[in-house]
């Protein structure tokens, strides 16, 4: 239950129906992204590390059955950002490269933040991995500019 501010009335108002509708809306449009910005991060990755990402090896990395794996590679294919090749791996299109780096910018930005507040090295980079899907382009400038004058690392 929440404490009554001074006035007698809850220290968190409802607010009107448009802005709780627009807030829920961002929040579900993020889950969505954030499963694909997941993966072809990590593809990406793979690909830096090995020359290629294999679905056993992405299963082992997000600790997923392959059969996930291949559902997704699936999807990831019809949106124009994989590739696959028969007894290959999964590789990126240039979409795929390009959304790659988008996301894994915005979670250096998220994690340059929480260090600049004082969080540890590997709760920043824990955090910022969920953090990174959520904030707005916005809340996201104002992490790169607040990390900047505070030094984060």
């Amino acid at each position: 239950m929440q404490e009554p501010s001074e006035q007698g009335t809850p220290e968190t108002e409802l607010i009107d129906p448009e802005r709780h509708v627009e807030s829920f809306r961002q929040a579900r449009e993020a889950r969505r992204s954030e499963l694909v910005e997941d993966y072809v991060e990590l593809i990406d990755d793979l690909i830096g590390d090995g020359g290629e990402a294999r679905q056993v090896d992405i299963a082992a990395r997000l600790g997923v059955a392959q059969p996930t794996v291949a559902k997704m590679l699936k999807r990831l294919c019809e949106d124009g950002f994989v590739q696959q090749r028969p007894y290959r791996g999964a590789f990126l299109t240039e979409a795929g490269r390009r959304l790659a780096a988008q996301a894994r910018e915005r979670h250096r930005i998220v994690e340059r933040f929480l260090r600049a507040l004082g969080v540890s090295p590997e709760t920043a980079r824990r955090d910022a991995e969920g953090i990174e899907h959520h904030v707005s382009a916005e809340t996201l400038e104002a992490f790169r500019a607040f990390a900047a004058r505070h030094g984060g690392a």
